[in-house]
């Protein structure tokens, strides 16, 4: 059985059934450890499950119940009945589903004892499931006609005793990433014979799980009780309350009441004892992005709450406020006087924060930048090269390297393989962090890496918002935006040129004409697939070179999905043929072929292919050696002269080219074209085959809305502050 969905990037989010997997985000992890060593993949994932012990921890210490609900009737108040009964050890009424108490929040959380870095043999040890329980689940696999491939990833996501448990529940083999509630049916069917049945409630809780993953893949933390019941029914459970209701009780997922204010209602009166009914939201979500949530909310109040750290006067920072103008000065004083400020702007905009960061470090402030990817990495520390901003090495020539500026991945950062690396009590060794590419971060890696701040630090924010947000799932940025808990500075600075002109205009939903005396933007129509991919594969390898000047090495083709007759497979066949024709001895790889190497999911680093060997796949990526074994290039590695938006973002080359194929028009929405057009420094072509799809998408089609908590958990921490 198959198990890659061949689907575009941006399946339609929490609709039920979407089987999606996300852009750039295939899975497997990467094995460029060698012996003794902790690879970027494993640090950051075990950094990120100390950190979700933690936070677990510290929920668990929160003893204190809230009377929630205490004005609530009929299905709000049974709701809250049904969550005493779960916390006592009984199973709720079947039509009623509960949320744990919440936890009392806190308007000024207490510091926290950060993680301290883990050996690099206790990763590796914790990292692959045994050998002889690999084997064991193979044996369960086959006697049940599942690919005896699965059997690493389901021994791994399963844990100790994977086999008796597939035994026990076949259809926990949805927890392997790939597998769909069909497939998991013909493996129970397999084994449990006249017992399998669809209404049999461990394939209900089973497929509940499975379906608050795939909303999570598509960028929710939760789900709505009713798109959820809808989503079971839709996957054939006779019963979906029943099903909800045993994932609530076995501790599988949680299920949350959200009192809504209605607009323009004032706040009820509580001292005179209003039994006022008041409107709530009934969400379903998996534990680990709640307590991500949560985690969230609780370090981002700490920050707005908190008194940054007295370093240099306030006479000091207006001093250096007033050697620069306009939106640069507004970010430094909010930054001098807030634990936590919010940044929009774009390309153009870099400046502001390296002007921030030029003036911090010469406050004597320990000062870092992170970014999404070593792309944005690289050229971040070039812009501050450039201008003689890297406040610590100003007379550096372009000989230095990024190791002399203040400049780190996100993922590096916290895994402990770039940046300043950690205090003694565990938290980041700065005063100030400017994260860039900020709506990028997903729910759990904002939350490590704001509970890995010290008190008193400063966080900056700074982001496009109308990009495409981040693979994994909430809306961080997006949802702080709409918070108004803390400064925001909207950078004044435009992105020069007709091509700012033109992703300025998609932002505000128009796509406009403009005029390229220099041929910065040309269109290219085209009628079918097999046009589509002739003119793509002309332009990289002929046209852009003649005509612009950029090389085929330094033009990216951007396309909308990875399946279908213009997906990345397709193109990047295409391309290789012409640009680095091989054999592909080694999973389809040649040296020389450019790459995208996804050694977590959600994390997409273009590369090259140096050699092949008994090692495994030798690969460059960012001027950094990688080494993926044999078993994980299929699952870890694509070709990469074509790439989807999502793969993209947070990345920008001298030409792109973006095909837009007849069958892509669906796919389409104003933040997709937005990314895609806007990876461009210098030549945008656009291969058209979506006639008026396209202006459509750009006026009509925003970003698809997401379901998160966030907003609902920052109200109290902040509220009257």
């Amino acid at each position: 059985m198959s198990t890659e969905p061949e689907t575009t990037e941006d399946a339609e989010p929490g609709t039920p059934g979407a089987e999606t997997t996300p852009a750039g985000a295939d899975a497997g992890e990467s094995g460029e450890a060698g012996a003794g060593q902790l690879s970027e993949a494993e640090a950051e994932l075990r950094a990120q499950q100390v950190e979700r012990e933690r936070i677990a921890q510290r929920k668990a210490e929160k003893k204190a119940p809230i009377e929630a609900g205490a004005k609530l009737s009929g299905k709000a108040a049974d709701l809250l009945a049904a969550v005493r009964a779960v916390e006592s050890g009984e199973k709720p009424a079947a039509t009623v589903f509960a949320e744990p108490e919440p936890a009392p929040r806190r308007s000024a959380p207490e510091p926290v004892r950060r993680p301290q870095p883990v050996a690099a043999e206790a990763v590796t040890a914790s990292a692959a499931p045994a050998p002889e329980a690999v084997q064991a689940v193979r044996r369960v696999l086959t006697e049940g006609g599942a690919p005896e491939t699965l059997a690493p990833q389901a021994a791994a996501a399963l844990g100790e005793g994977a086999d008796e448990l597939l035994r026990a529940d076949p259809w926990q083999l949805l927890r392997v990433a790939g597998v769909r509630p069909e497939q998991a049916d013909g493996f129970a069917r397999a084994l449990l014979g006249a017992e399998c049945g669809p209404d049999d409630e461990r394939r209900g809780r089973a497929v509940t799980v499975w379906l608050l993953e795939q909303a999570a893949l598509a960028g929710h933390t939760a789900l709505e009780m009713p798109a959820l019941l809808a989503a079971l029914a839709q996957r054939n459970v006779p019963d979906p309350d029943s099903a909800v209701q045993d994932a609530i009780a076995e501790g599988e997922a949680l299920v949350f009441q959200d009192a809504l204010e209605e607009p323009g209602a004032a706040a009820p009166a509580e001292e005179d004892g209003a039994d006022e009914e008041r409107p709530v939201r009934v969400l379903v979500g998996l534990e680990r992005y709640a307590l991500a949530e949560e985690s969230l909310a609780d370090g981002l109040a700490r920050l707005v709450n908190s008194v940054p750290k007295q370093d240099g006067s306030a006479e000091e920072w207006e001093r250096a406020a007033a050697m620069v103008q306009g939106s640069t000065a507004e970010l430094i004083r909010a930054v001098a006087g807030h634990g936590l400020v919010l940044h929009t702007g774009g390309e153009a905009s870099l400046a502001e924060p390296a002007a921030l960061l030029t003036a911090a470090r010469s406050l004597g402030l320990r000062a870092w930048a992170a970014t999404h990817s070593p792309v944005g990495r690289d050229r971040f520390a070039a812009l501050l090269r450039r201008s003689g901003q890297t406040a610590d090495a100003p007379e550096r020539t372009d000989e230095a390297t990024t190791a002399d500026s203040p400049v780190a991945t996100v993922s590096g950062l916290l895994a402990g393989l770039e940046g300043p690396g950690r205090d003694a009590d565990g938290a980041l060794d700065v005063d100030l962090l400017v994260v860039l590419d900020a709506p990028q971060l997903d729910v759990e890696t904002a939350a490590l890496l704001t509970e890995s701040l010290p008190d008193g630090a400063r966080l900056v924010l700074a982001g496009d918002p109308a990009v495409l947000w981040s693979v994994g799932p909430g809306r961080v940025f997006a949802d702080l935006l709409a918070a108004r808990i803390c400064p925001q500075v909207a950078s004044r600075l435009p992105d020069p040129g007709p091509l700012g002109e033109l992703v300025s205009g998609i932002g505000a939903g128009e796509l406009n004409q403009v005029e390229a005396p220099g041929k910065e933007v040309v269109i290219v129509p085209v009628r079918d697939a097999g046009e589509a991919v002739h003119r793509t594969v002309q332009l990289v390898v002929d046209s852009v070179p003649r005509a612009i000047g950029v090389p085929a090495e330094e033009t990216q083709v951007i396309t909308p999905g990875h399946g279908g007759a213009v997906g990345t497979r397709a193109l990047n066949a295409a391309l290789k043929e012409r640009l680095n024709p091989g054999p592909g001895r080694f999973g389809g790889f040649d040296p020389g072929d450019r790459i995208v190497h996804s050694p977590v999911p959600g994390r997409a680093l273009p590369g090259r292919v140096v050699k092949a060997d008994a090692e495994g796949l030798h690969l460059s990526c960012a001027g950094e050696s990688v080494v993926v074994p044999k078993e994980r290039v299929e699952h870890s590695v694509r070709h990469g002269w074509a790439m989807t938006a999502h793969q993209a973002v947070g990345s920008r080359w001298p030409a792109v080219v973006v095909v837009l194929p007849g069958d892509a028009a669906q796919a389409l929405s104003r933040p997709w074209v937005y990314t895609a057009f806007g990876r461009a420094d210098r030549h945008l072509s656009v291969v058209h085959g979506v006639e008026q799809a396209l202006p459509r998408a750009v006026a009509e089609v925003p970003a698809k809305p997401r379901t998160t908590r966030l907003p609902v958990l920052l109200a109290p921490q902040v509220a009257g502050e």
